[in-house]
C-alpha cells in the first residue's frame, strides 16, 4: 500500500471552524445547560465552570460519555438536512476516541457497517473518535472518503464515467495510492476506504467483502429491470461531515440512518450527473420515449418500486418518501409539544419524487444553524452554526445582547 507524503497544508484545518476561546466556552455553557434542562442531569453548574476554565486555559476539554451520548443525538436532531430525525433519541453512540492509529479507525469503521447492517433491519448509529486539539500540532485521523462504502467511477473509454460519477475523483486517487480495481471494471465495483492519519498522509484500505450488504434490484412485475445488473448497498453512512458539540469538533463520526427509496432510485440511479439510468429503465420497462412525454416519470416511478421491491424482499430497512414525510411531520409535532423550534432544509427534506403529494412540501422551514451539529466545512455550513436560545425565555436585553454578539462572532469568522 502506497502512502502520499507530500502534503504542503491540512485540508481538515481549512474545513474546521475557526473559534476563539470564548466562542467555545459559550457553546460548552449553552450545550451543558441544555443537557441539565433535556435530561435533569445534576451537578451541572460544577462541571460547567470546570469546562470553561479549561477551555480559557487551553482551549479544550474532554467529555464525559454521556456528554458525548447526548451531544450526538442532538447533533443529529438539529441537522436541518434530514428528513428522518423522528428516532433522534435512539441513535446508537460507540464511543471510540481511544482508536486513533488509521488501519485501527478503519477496521472500526469496518465494524461499523457490519453492526448496523446486521441482519437486515438497519440500526441508527454515529462511531465518533478523536476530537481536534487546537493547541496540537498534529490532526487525529479522520476518514476522508463521502461515505464508508460507495461505487468505483471510472474513465471510460469512449468518453464519460463507467460507475459513479461523484466518485471519479475518489477512484482516480485511490488508484494513484496503490489501489488496483477489477481486471474487468464494472458499475458497482467497491471503492477503498481512503484515511488521513495524524501526520496527513492518505491511506487506503479495501472493504472487506462481509462489512457490506448489497442488495440486486429487480421489478416484482417487469423482468426486464433485472437484466440491467442494478445493485445498491444496504447501510448508507456518511463519513465526511464534521461533528460539534459543545465547543469541540470531532472530524470522524461517521453515521448511518437508512435509506428512503428516492435516495437510491430517483438520485443516486437517475441523476444525469450520477447513473444516469433513467433510459435504460425505460427501455427495459417497454417505454417509447419517442412517444411517451411523461416517460422519465413512468421511468422513476417503477424503479422506486422496483428499488423498494428488492429491499423488502431481503428484509433491509427501507422506507418509502410518502412514510418518511409523514414521519417528519411526526417529527416536528413532537418538537413543538417539547418547547421546541426544529430546523429544516426544504430543498433536503422534500422527497424528489411525488414532491407535492407528500405533507412536507407544504410546510415552511428555516435552517435554524442550531449546535450540536453536524457541518461540511466552515466555508460550506458551519460558520453559520451559533447557540440558539429562541426555545428559552429571557430578558429584551439578554436577546439584543445574543444577537450583537452573535453578528460579531460571525463577522470575525468571515474575516478569518
Amino acid at each position: 500500500m502506497r502512502v502520499d507524503t507530500k502534503v504542503r497544508s491540512s485540508p481538515l484545518r481549512r474545513r474546521l471552524r475557526r473559534l476563539g476561546r470564548l466562542e467555545r466556552a459559550e457553546e460548552a455553557a449553552a450545550f451543558l445547560a441544555q443537557l441539565e434542562r433535556e435530561l435533569g442531569v445534576s451537578g451541572v453548574g460544577v462541571r460547567r465552570r470546570a469546562v470553561v476554565r479549561d477551555l480559557l486555559r487551553h482551549g479544550f476539554y474532554e467529555h464525559t460519555p454521556e456528554e458525548l451520548a447526548f451531544g450526538a443525538r442532538v447533533a443529529w436532531r438539529n441537522h436541518a438536512r434530514c428528513i428522518g430525525r423522528l428516532t433522534w433519541d435512539s441513535l446508537v453512540v460507540a464511543d471510540c476516541r481511544a482508536v486513533t492509529e488509521p488501519d485501527e479507525v478503519a477496521g472500526r469503521c469496518f465494524q461499523h457497517l457490519r453492526e448496523a447492517g446486521g441482519r437486515g433491519a438497519i440500526r441508527s448509529m454515529i462511531s465518533v473518535f478523536a476530537p481536534f486539539r487546537p493547541n496540537e500540532a498534529a490532526t487525529p485521523a479522520y476518514v476522508e472518503s463521502r461515505q464508508l462504502f460507495q461505487y468505483a467511477g471510472y474513465p471510460a473509454p469512449g468518453g464519460g464515467i463507467l460507475g459513479d460519477p461523484i466518485n471519479a475523483e475518489a477512484t482516480r486517487s485511490a488508484v494513484a495510492l496503490g489501489w488496483r480495481p477489477p481486471a474487468e471494471p464494472g458499475r458497482f465495483d467497491p471503492l477503498p476506504l481512503l484515511v488521513r492519519d495524524g501526520r496527513e498522509r492518505r491511506l487506503v484500505f479495501p472493504t472487506p467483502e462481509d462489512a457490506v450488504r448489497q442488495v440486486g434490484i429487480e421489478h416484482p412485475s417487469e423482468p426486464g429491470v433485472a437484466g440491467l445488473g442494478l445493485r445498491w448497498y444496504a447501510v448508507p453512512c456518511v463519513s465526511s461531515m464534521i461533528l460539534t458539540i459543545g465547543g469541540v469538533e470531532y472530524p470522524c463520526a461517521p453515521f448511518n440512518g437508512h435509506y428512503m427509496c428516492t435516495e437510491i432510485a430517483s438520485r443516486n440511479l437517475a441523476d444525469p450527473r450520477r447513473y444516469n439510468l433513467l433510459p435504460e429503465v425505460a427501455e427495459a420497462l417497454g417505454i417509447d420515449r419517442a412517444r411517451d412525454l411523461l416517460w422519465k416519470d413512468r421511468a422513476l416511478t417503477e424503479l422506486n418500486a422496483a428499488v423498494l421491491h428488492s429491499f423488502r424482499r431481503e428484509g433491509v430497512t427501507i422506507v418509502d418518501h410518502h412514510d418518511a414525510s409523514e414521519q417528519y411531520m411526526r417529527f416536528i409535532q413532537r418538537e413543538a409539544s417539547e418547547g421546541r423550534r426544529a430546523s429544516g432544509d426544504w430543498s433536503w427534506v422534500v422527497p424528489p419524487q411525488a414532491s407535492s403529494a407528500c405533507p412536507v412540501f407544504h410546510l415552511p422551514m428555516e435552517d435554524r444553524g442550531m449546535v450540536p451539529n453536524f457541518y461540511q466545512s466552515r466555508a460550506i455550513d458551519g460558520n453559520g452554526l451559533f447557540p440558539s436560545y429562541d426555545d428559552r425565555r429571557r430578558s429584551r436585553a439578554r436577546v439584543r445582547f445574543d444577537r450583537l454578539r452573535r453578528r460579531w462572532y460571525a463577522w470575525r469568522r468571515i474575516r478569518d
